[in-house]
């Protein structure tokens, strides 16, 4: 999701690495769940994320966008979210004690919170969001723990390729401006990366890499 501000404004104004030290680290939060409300189609998930989710709660994309997820358009394609819920728009995935109920294959979004990603042509890299988390002294860590994430540098290369991919897709709706080619390809990658599901039993990066190469002719 573009976001139109100057990323100083709102960060450190410091870029960081998987091995540097950023204070990001909220002390396990302590009952406060403030970024799991109120979050409207921010969370929105990329096809690892609903891997993750599918394999680990053991049901279908389907099951869980008919209760836990939505879809909707970003940047001109239609992409899940996590669905918000309620009067206090929860995340459905929160217990009754306001904790994470899928903590340990939560989204990229939330590994990543408080840190943002901006990119330039060789990737992207980390940057603290000072006013996103109300949690205050916040210890530091290093990003590659606090993301959480087995393969990290897979992970990175993985999310560098999805981004890129999108913005290919979106710069080709906008120079074509037809509205029936950007819903066929909302659709396409819908089902290639998302609905079609991924062999729990072989690499996901793996999996993922053929069927990005297989929709270079978009």
């Amino acid at each position: 999701m573009k976001r139109e501000i100057d990323w100083k404004e709102i960060s450190d104004g410091k870029l960081y690495g998987l091995n540097d030290m950023v204070k990001a680290d909220c002390g396990d939060c302590k009952g406060c769940f403030a970024c799991c409300q109120g979050m409207g189609q921010s969370v929105i998930l990329d096809p690892l994320d609903c891997f993750r989710l599918t394999e680990n709660l053991r049901c279908t994309l389907e099951a869980l966008l008919a209760d836990k997820l939505e879809l909707n358009v970003v940047d001109g394609i239609v992409l899940p979210n996590l669905k918000m819920g309620g009067k206090e728009e929860r995340c459905g995935f929160l217990n009754q004690e306001g904790r994470c109920g899928i903590h340990s294959f939560r989204p990229g979004i939330c590994r990543l919170f408080p840190l943002g990603r901006i990119y330039d042509e060789q990737g992207f890299q980390y940057f603290l969001q000072v006013h996103e988390c109300r949690r205050e002294n916040r210890a530091k860590v290093k990003v590659r723990k606090w993301i959480d994430t087995p393969d990290a540098k897979r992970y990175e290369k993985y999310v560098s390729d999805w981004h890129f991919f999108l913005k290919r897709l979106e710069r080709k709706m906008e120079e074509d401006g037809d509205q029936a080619l950007a819903n066929k390809i909302s659709m396409y990658v819908l089902k290639q990366f998302y609905l079609t599901p991924y062999d729990r039993d072989q690499d996901f990066f793996d999996q993922f890499g053929k069927r990005l190469e297989a929709s270079s002719f978009l």
